[in-house]
């Protein structure tokens, strides 16, 4: 007898899951770096807004997210790069 293999226990499903799990840690961190600069009142060009929403990596969004509390405009995010 062979055994049934379920769908959600499927490697691709499981690829998957990971995939989306990463997309949607990126996609909170992306958000808390924005909402921070709104809360502050800080206006927030395109530029660095579409900087932000681009950024694919968790680490350079924590050191933004660091940053974000203590800028006195946006741009201030990117001011060691």
């Amino acid at each position: 007898m062979t055994g049934i293999q379920y769908f959600w226990r499927h490697p691709l499903a499981e690829q998957m899951r990971a995939e989306g799990r990463e997309q949607g840690r990126l996609q909170s961190r992306r958000e808390i770096v924005l909402k921070i600069l709104e809360w502050r009142g800080l206006p927030v060009p395109d530029s660095v807004r579409d900087r932000v929403t681009a950024c694919t990596d968790l680490d350079q969004l924590a050191i933004w997210a660091q940053r974000a509390p203590g800028a006195t405009n946006a741009g201030e995010l990117f001011s060691d790069e």
